[in-house]
């Protein structure tokens, strides 16, 4: 149940500017509240959205429930972290997202209303941030309307890639992004194309491959896949773009760092998972040949 409080400078507003303007609720989020009984209070009493709020007033919110649903499906997948608002999964590859053609039940949003089940909750299934089926890593999903609305531009993630061939030090990918002629999956990079901005930072380099640190300043379909393709330095295991399976059998791609301002509390919350499947080939792959 989120929970407001109006400080000195909103005093005299009317409900509605209040919870548009300084709370993040959406204009459909608002609309949905005024059908729920006592969905919007102001010191436990219910409120309209014309109504003036005072300084030191307690807005408090009944969220509606759900009605967008999956079938859930009993999936393996780790969870990072919980609470009433969000949850975090480690999600592994070869498993899309959202249900797509031929993977209607396989996916992390099966896995998700599935395990909101068995603990006995009930709510659609928001993810905040997205992977490609073969990326794995955090995906931070909210429980609510609201939580996700809130947490859309303040999220940040960082990515763990493994490339062919050695980088050193760090750098920026400045390359626009358009689909590739012929292709319904595959992109390039080109004139016509949206405007794509990768930062990478190297931080091992072994056997004609190296580890990196990698951050986006924008975020396009197969951005990461495609700018370093478009360098001569694809990720390894990603066929699709010209890297090699010969020691990986997925693509090195793998969302590490999770940082996320919190809907309900507002403080800041970081979570890690590295990568353990193409990371430990790695690690064994630089201990075979001598590498410390």
């Amino acid at each position: 149940m989120p929970e407001f409080i109006v400080s000195n400078e909103f005093d005299g507003i009317c409900v509605k500017n209040f919870l548009r303007r300084h709370c993040d609720v959406s204009a459909r989020l608002l609309t949905k509240l005024k059908r729920v009984d006592n969905g919007i209070t102001a010191n436990g009493v219910p409120v309209r959205s014309v109504d003036i709020l005072h300084a030191g007033d307690v807005v408090r919110l009944i969220l509606p429930q759900d009605d967008r649903l999956v079938t859930p499906t009993a999936l393996p997948v780790e969870v990072v972290y919980e609470d009433e608002a969000v949850v975090v999964f480690n999600k592994p590859p070869q498993m899309p997202v959202h249900p797509v053609h031929g993977y209607r039940l396989n996916t992390l949003a099966n896995a998700a209303a599935y395990y909101s089940r068995q603990k006995g909750e009930q709510y659609a299934f928001r993810a905040v941030n997205r992977l490609d089926k073969d990326t794995s890593g955090l995906v931070l999903t909210a429980k609510t309307g609201y939580a996700h609305t809130f947490l859309i531009g303040r999220t940040r993630k960082e990515y763990r890639a493994l490339c062919e061939g050695e980088l050193t030090g760090s750098g920026t990918i400045d390359s626009p992004i358009r689909m590739k002629p012929g292709s319904i999956i595959q992109r390039e990079t080109g004139e016509g194309g949206v405007r794509a901005v990768t930062h990478y930072r190297a931080q091992k380099t072994a056997f004609g491959h190296t580890l990196l640190s990698v951050t986006l300043e924008t975020g396009r379909t197969h951005q990461i896949r495609t700018h370093f393709a478009s360098i001569g330095h694809p990720l390894a295991g990603d066929d699709l773009y010209g890297g090699s399976r010969q020691y990986f059998p997925r693509q090195c791609l793998h969302c590490a760092v999770l940082t996320f301002v919190h809907p309900v509390t507002h403080e800041t919350l970081t979570l890690a998972r590295e990568p353990e499947d193409w990371l430990a080939i790695l690690e064994k792959k630089i201990r075979s040949v001598g590498y410390e």
